[in-house]
């Protein structure tokens, strides 16, 4: 199996539109592709499934430790031949002011080579410059650089100069295409499920794609990534059964964290907004999404608010994230949730939490013994105006990676854990196990 990484010198500059493109060029041509997004982005990766036809990938260093981003290509389809990775940000930008867990630092990690998607705007020859300097910084890492809205005509004079001062070769380019760019959305980008028309637009994407960028060179550049084998999960019990919310308000997964829930049982997907009762399970597992989009239908849901918060009240095990802790609150913008956690969700207009963290359990409880330390990132627009009471009470302290500022979040009651951290099980294993060795019927 073999790999390669399309970066750019920062967002907004085409990198899912024109990695999506040669995706799904490649995948019409027969190559069976397992697509991969470098850091925490759940969004970006689902217009990368679409132009694959298959389930994408995480690779964050934060999140998953070093041998975690390797590992994760152990849950690709066995018959994977190539593993197409799109690079988040701009290539070198890291944690605060490093490129630590940057998509350079991961494409070092995992021995593979990266081509540079580069978007000239209103410069000629100072791009050749730009490029030059970013090929040289990463000592060979740039080996190939595809050139993103440009003409025919302003494509031929900067790969002469491209190919000649810089060194590396050219493997084409990409027209506007005005009717397929992906547009942004508060969280990031719209949500692949919701444009209109995505897969015909993928398809006239990779005809444009095969006839403007050499698809064959790219794949010669795919190095083959190192094998890791699976590490063994000490979990007590192979045949739990976890139910997960799954629908449009909930959909914000990561996909090693299904896989490491299927291999010790079995997942079960129910829907908040139209199923009526929960599956038979063990543990309830809510993602996050936009559940204050669908405030209403959900509150309307009045069947499945009772069996939530029934399910919790029996001393049933919920774990909670982001929008399924907003859920689990009293009310999102005025209309009834689930009322496990007595806090009312208002939407704002700016980010409150963003960025990775760490986290200090404050107290033991079925997510692990006090101390213990916690790999998480937040995302959120949304406030809660939850407190601390006996029955229910914050059991994290929180330090934004790299910062000294820090606050409280993650409240238990009973055994319901809800808050705003996202987390991947893969740089969490203690916290897993401790979890699924807790769960009985």
């Amino acid at each position: 199996m073999k790999g390669i990484l399309f970066a750019a010198p920062s967002s907004g500059s085409g990198k899912t539109t024109v990695t999506s493109g040669i995706i799904r060029a490649l995948h019409n041509k027969g190559y069976r592709i397992s697509p991969f997004k470098t850091g925490p982005d759940y969004i970006d990766k689902g217009f990368l499934e679409m132009a694959a036809k298959n389930t994408a990938g995480n690779l964050d260093l934060h999140l998953q430790g070093d041998l975690g981003v390797l590992e994760a290509f152990t849950y690709v389809k066995p018959d994977t031949e190539y593993c197409i990775i799109e690079g988040a940000m701009g290539y070198y930008d890291g944690i605060y002011n490093t490129f630590e867990n940057s998509s350079y630092d991961i494409s070092k990690k995992i021995g593979v080579n990266t081509i540079l998607i580069y978007t000239p705007k209103g410069e000629m020859f100072t791009a050749v410059t730009k490029i030059k300097g970013m090929v040289d910084f990463g000592h060979n890492s740039i080996i190939g650089v595809i050139l993103n809205k440009v003409t025919e005509a302003h494509y031929d004079m900067l790969r002469i100069q491209i190919e000649n001062h810089v060194g590396v070769k050219v493997l084409g380019y990409l027209p506007t295409i005005p009717e397929i760019e992906f547009k942004s959305r508060h969280l990031g980008l719209i949500q692949s499920e919701e444009m209109v028309k995505l897969d015909s637009n993928l398809d006239h994407l990779a005809e444009v794609v095969e006839k403007t960028i050499d698809l064959q060179s790219i794949l010669n550049m795919c190095k083959t990534i190192p094998k890791q084998i699976r590490k063994s999960l000490k979990v007590k019990k192979k045949d739990l059964i976890i139910g997960v919310a799954k629908d449009k308000a909930f959909s914000f997964f990561y996909r090693e964290n299904l896989e490491m829930l299927a291999s010790v049982g079995k997942v079960v997907y129910f829907s908040p907004l139209s199923d009526l009762c929960l599956p038979n399970c063990h543990m309830l597992y809510l993602g996050g999404g936009y559940p204050e989009l669908y405030k209403e239908a959900l509150s309307n849901n009045h069947e499945m608010l009772e069996a939530i918060r029934m399910f919790s009240e029996k001393g049933g095990h919920i774990f909670a994230e982001c929008g399924g802790f907003m859920y689990l609150n009293e009310a999102i913008e005025g209309y009834k949730m689930v009322g496990i956690f007595k806090g009312e969700i208002k939407m704002t207009t700016r980010l409150q939490r963003f960025g990775y963290i760490d986290i200090i359990l404050d107290q033991t409880c079925f997510l692990g013994d006090k101390g213990d330390w916690i790999r998480g990132h937040e995302f959120h627009r949304s406030h809660c105006s939850i407190e601390d009471k006996d029955e229910i009470r914050s059991i994290m302290t929180i330090k934004k990676t790299g910062k000294d500022n820090h606050w409280h979040c993650g409240y238990l009651y009973k055994n319901t854990y809800g808050g705003y951290p996202h987390f991947s099980f893969m740089g969490n294993e203690k916290m897993f196990t401790n979890i699924m060795n807790r769960l009985t019927l």
